[in-house]
Formats: C-alpha cells, sequence, structure tokens
C-alpha cells in the first residue's frame, strides 16, 4: 500500500486570524464553505478547533463515498489537522500570512492507497479529484472571508 497524497492552495485576501478561525468555526463557518460533494455533516463534540469531533460523508466520485468521523487537532498555530476514526485519512489545513491582510491557505490530504491495479489508478486519479473538491471548499472559504 503506497501513500496517496492531493495537495491544494490559495491565497485569500484576508488576515490568516480571520481565515484560520472560519476553519476552525465546525459548528458555523465551516459547512457552509463545503460543496456538494459533502453530506450529513454534524459535530458530535466541540464545534471550534482543537477538541472537534465531526462526522461527514465525502462522495469523492459517482461510486466512492466515504463515510468520515474527524477528530480535529492543533499541533501547532495556524494548524489544524483532522484524522478519520474510521481511515488511514489524515487532512491538515495550514494558515500562513502571505503579505499585508493576506493568507495562504495549504490543504494536504494522505491516506494508504489500495494494492495493485486499483492502488495504481488511485494513486493516479485520486488525488486530482480531491484537489477539485478542496479548491471548491478554498474558494468558498475566499468568499466568506473576503466580505
Amino acid at each position: 500500500m503506497a501513500q496517496v497524497e492531493a495537495t491544494t492552495e490559495r491565497v485569500v485576501a484576508a488576515d490568516a486570524e480571520k481565515v484560520f478561525d472560519a476553519l476552525a468555526d465546525y459548528s458555523g463557518t465551516r459547512q457552509k464553505l463545503l460543496p456538494e460533494h459533502f453530506s450529513e455533516y454534524e459535530v458530535r463534540e466541540g464545534g471550534d478547533g482543537e477538541g472537534t469531533l465531526v462526522h461527514w460523508k465525502l462522495q469523492a466520485t459517482s461510486k466512492r463515498v466515504r463515510d468520515c468521523l474527524l477528530e480535529v487537532s492543533e499541533p501547532t498555530d495556524g494548524e489544524l489537522v483532522e484524522k478519520d476514526r474510521n481511515s488511514s485519512m489524515v487532512t491538515t489545513w495550514r494558515v500562513t500570512p502571505a503579505g499585508e491582510g493576506k493568507s495562504r491557505v495549504v490543504v494536504t490530504t494522505v491516506w494508504n492507497g489500495a494494492g495493485g491495479i486499483g492502488g495504481f489508478f488511485e494513486k493516479a486519479f485520486a488525488p486530482k479529484g480531491l484537489s477539485r473538491i478542496y479548491d471548491a471548499v478554498l474558494a468558498n472559504l475566499a468568499t466568506e472571508v473576503e466580505k
């Protein structure tokens, strides 16, 4: 099983603290940022960054749906880590200043891919699909925080 990784980034016209707070607000803002690929969103514990437990289903393709139960931690300033209890998937959000009134948001998801021919196709195509999904999340984030 090879590790599969998908990374997406965007510069947002808002300061890093505002952007991070929006991403960490699982009980409010975060749900508004999610495109149609996400369903059954539910905050089960917490709701603001560290200590949050959130559930959603992620429909990556017409046939592939992941049931995600994510534990949220904040290992360093400007960083949110979502570890899925149901799989090896870990998503890390990093928000850093990118000039006056701007922030760079980088989202990276890693997981243990399948073996064999299925794993080959997963490693080849899944990162592109997931990057498109997270690009939509980042576009929605920009719209939300640039108001």
